[in-house]
């Protein structure tokens, strides 16, 4: 592969809006719920980011202490057209602007989602330089978002370097996506840092063989179980039997926690498809996804989150555009595909999650829930 030439300087305008994160501070649950269909498809074959044709992702990570963080990548070696959503009021984000409709957008490398808040930008740059070094890419687009997970293995300078970005791509692959307390997602925490939080995936293929998929890390200040009933709110969306043997938790374990991670938060997402699109409609691909996050956590997009979904479209020949009537039925049914399966994706995190330090999960904190899960889904192997 060579180096693009429309790469110019502008690839040098990384943004440091990650400074801000520095801020201190299968159905519903019931056993004979009807699940639903999401666009009247099915799952992939992995329920995961990877159903979509050129799709690798590559995780690394340290629990050992004074560890507790990581990295993930998702690596697009098609060089597919990109574009990004902002919802969250303390973002932390570099090589957006590159993605923007009315910039050149030459094609994406790979997608960093990182620990270690503005640090985990070092991250980006391993992975730019594994592109250097084993694709001969001489100005690599790799744009990227980091969560704060800092100090949450007891050291704030315990986090992750480019090395780890480098050790990711080298790591990416397709297939099965490891989920839960792995990646990115290691330090991650929920609801004022009272429940785990982790990474998760899941995927749909449309009646028409389009595929979306997607991939969270999930950090964030509200929280993605429901008061009322201590159920996960993303697990609503669940496609015929995802969520088998998901329970209400029982009404003794149902009583209000309190976390200690107030204001250190940030949801991170890529949503990708199969279908072929112009730059504006994976942007407007992007935005829908971000609904998936409203209705899967509660509160979403907060002043002290940083949610930032990404989207990538993978498929080749003629590209769906926003400006072409004949194109909206199509996009419609992928935007609010990419909406249901981030959703899911958040469900699958916190489901996959294990507990870690002082941070519990899901099924450690409500284990009547998840007493009858597959195992597999308990592993975070995908359903």
């Amino acid at each position: 592969m060579t180096s693009r030439p429309i790469r110019l300087l502008a690839c040098g305008l990384v943004s440091a809006s990650a400074l801000a994160c520095l801020a201190p501070g299968g159905a519903r649950a019931f056993p004979e719920a009807t699940p639903k269909k999401a666009g009247n498809g099915v799952p992939g074959r992995f329920n995961a980011i990877t159903d979509v044709p050129g799709i690798r992702v590559g995780q690394v990570q340290s629990t050992e202490p004074p560890y507790l963080t990581g990295s993930t990548v998702v690596y697009t070696p098609g060089e597919p057209v990109a574009g990004v959503d902002v919802r969250g009021g303390s973002p932390g984000t570099w090589m957006t602007e590159m993605l923007s409709p009315a910039n050149a957008n030459p094609g994406t490398d790979a997608i960093v989602l990182t620990g270690g808040s503005v640090w985990g930008m070092d991250v980006g740059v391993g992975a730019m330089r594994w592109l250097e070094d084993h694709k001969k890419i001489t100005i690599p687009v790799v744009p990227g978002a980091v969560i704060y997970d800092i100090g949450r293995g007891g050291d704030d300078r315990a986090r992750p370097t480019a090395s780890w970005g480098y050790r990711a791509m080298d790591a990416a692959e397709g297939g099965p996506v490891r989920q839960g307390t792995v990646g990115a997602g290691t330090g991650a925490v929920t609801a004022n840092g009272s429940l785990k939080g982790g990474v998760g995936t899941a995927s749909v293929e449309l009646d028409d063989g389009t595929v979306v998929g997607a991939l969270v890390v999930v950090n964030a200040l509200g929280s993605t179980v429901d008061p009322k009933d201590c159920t996960l709110y993303g697990a609503e969306l669940g496609i015929g039997r995802e969520f088998a043997g998901l329970r209400k938790p029982s009404r003794a374990e149902c009583e209000p926690i309190e976390g200690t991670a107030r204001d250190r938060n940030t949801t991170i997402a890529v949503v990708a498809t199969s279908a072929s699109m112009e730059n504006a409609a994976v942007t407007r691909m992007a935005t829908a996804a971000q609904d998936g996050l409203a209705r899967a956590m509660n509160p979403a997009h907060t002043l002290h989150d940083g949610d930032t979904v990404y989207s990538v479209a993978t498929g080749t020949g003629r590209k769906l555009a926003n400006d072409n009537d004949d194109d909206t039925p199509a996009l419609a049914r992928i935007g609010a595909a990419a909406a249901d399966t981030l959703s899911r994706a958040v469900a699958h995190a916190m489901l996959a999650a294990t507990s870690a330090r002082q941070y519990k999960s899901y099924c450690d904190t409500y284990p009547s829930a998840c007493a009858n899960l597959h195992r597999q889904q308990r592993r975070g192997e995908g359903a």
